[in-house]
């Protein structure tokens, strides 16, 4: 009975049904300009399939060309919701939560494209996409996103090459800086964190969005594009946390759910290497996805060959960070860990219930920062609350440990602003929620007063 109040207190999800909205362009226009650039790269690549498999690659191409075709039509024309039949891990909870969409509709009707929520049917593609190269051998272990992936990274060298040289003279300095300096730091940091995650190639629907300059010479001016800046209150609780551990040894767990791939995830392996020296924190644990997803979010694989790229770099200060970071990662004082529920369209107030083996790892942290606006959509339940309602509300029970979101706006989901802030932004910039150019920085904390 009581799940049944919060059902109804809720609003309603983002929709394709509300024509207009980000979400019904969305699935109109960026989701079938992604397919048709996934059809494209796998069609470029007939060469390779056939140099590796022969026939066998060829006519494998052909058929996941043939099957994402296919769902591209589906998605155009508006069709029901198809279960999976690919035979991987999660194929039956995704399968299952079809059942639980049904039972949101009314009498026939079936979850579809246009009529369900947005961040269901997104994800679904996503699956979907990952169904049709599964379905497929020889090439089912082909990633459709990886060329964008390197080559944003790449694109981004001058930049990695400037976060990492400034990294190195903090590491020169760490010892003989001050609470006041370390704070500065930290501040400086979080922020080359969050802005990094203005390179996402999904919202690009896949078009070039490297960072080109060095990051930190732009935090100045984009302060004022920081809607919600809680990173005092995160320093706080990570202060607490190192006072409780002694002078010597900290005490805190960090964990970071990734975004992107590319640039952004450079820019959390800077910040949680600082996390370390400064020893506001003793480990560090990623947490990336187990397939393809988004067009630019980090998998294993991704994290494994950035940390290669920036130890076999041709700078001084981007190859000395690489080895550090693999030294770390043998100490086992960084984790890289993936599960199959970061790829699940649930949102995550129902984490403790549909995957609690993940929330109970979670647990174990004194701190968690959720990368990204897909894990800021699925934080609040991709609803459309009300700009002023709490970050703390919307989560609906998600406490894990204290968290911090570190996003840039690209969905029109917003919570935890002042009376009037939304209703200004949106008079003086109409796309302010989904352009890329806001950001928060947003805290809760189960042990708030």
């Amino acid at each position: 009975m009581a799940s049944q109040v919060v059902q109804q207190a809720v609003p309603d999800s983002l929709s394709a049904k509300y024509k207009g909205t980000f979400a019904y362009l969305t699935i109109r226009d960026r989701l079938p300009t992604i397919l048709t650039k996934v059809i494209d790269t796998i069609h470029r690549n007939k060469n390779k399939f056939f140099e590796e498999h022969g026939e066998e690659g060829v006519e494998a191409e052909k058929r996941a060309i043939s099957l994402l075709s296919k769902l591209r039509n589906e998605l155009q024309t508006d069709k029901p919701v198809l279960p999976l039949s690919d035979g991987l891990l999660d194929m039956e909870q995704w399968n299952q939560y079809v059942e639980r969409q049904q039972a949101l509709l009314d009498g026939d009707e079936a979850p579809s494209w246009f009529k369900s929520p947005w961040l269901y049917m997104e994800c679904y593609m996503y699956r979907r996409i990952q169904e049709s190269v599964k379905l497929n051998p020889p090439i089912c272990d082909f990633d459709v996103f990886e060329e964008g992936k390197t080559h944003s990274f790449f694109e981004s060298q001058q930049a990695i090459m400037a976060i990492c040289t400034y990294l190195q003279g903090l590491h020169k300095n760490m010892e003989d800086l001050s609470e006041e300096q370390l704070l500065e730091q930290f501040l400086k940091l979080v922020q080359v964190s969050l802005w990094g995650n203005k390179c996402d190639l999904s919202i690009s629907a896949g078009q070039d969005n490297s960072q080109k300059s060095s990051p930190i010479d732009s935090l100045e001016t984009l302060k004022h594009m920081i809607l919600v800046d809680d990173s005092r209150l995160v320093w706080s609780m990570l202060m607490n946390s190192r006072a409780a551990g002694g002078p010597v040894k900290p005490v805190a767990r960090v964990d970071i759910v990734l975004d992107n791939a590319g640039f952004e995830l450079v820019t959390d392996l800077v910040l949680a290497d600082f996390l370390l020296a400064s020893k506001l924190a003793s480990e560090i644990h990623f947490h990336g996805k187990c397939i393809p997803w988004f067009v630019s979010d980090t998998t294993r694989k991704d994290f494994e060959w950035t940390m290669r790229q920036v130890q076999s770099a041709n700078h001084k200060w981007m190859s000395k960070c690489g080895f550090q970071w693999q030294g770390y990662m043998k100490q086992g004082t960084w984790v890289y860990h993936d599960h199959p529920f970061w790829t699940l369209p649930h949102e995550f107030c129902d984490m403790s219930k549909d995957a609690p083996d993940l929330y109970a790892k979670l647990q174990k942290s004194d701190l968690i920062f959720f990368k990204g606006d897909l894990n800021y959509r699925k934080l609040t339940g991709d609803r459309r609350w009300d700009y002023t309602v709490s970050f703390d509300k919307v989560l609906r029970g998600f406490q894990p440990a204290p968290l911090c979101s570190l996003r840039t706006l690209k969905a029109d989901v917003q919570v935890g602003l002042r009376p009037g802030q939304g209703e200004k932004l949106a008079a003086t910039d109409p796309d302010w929620m989904t352009s890329g150019k806001y950001a928060v920085i947003q805290f809760s904390s189960p042990y708030k007063e």
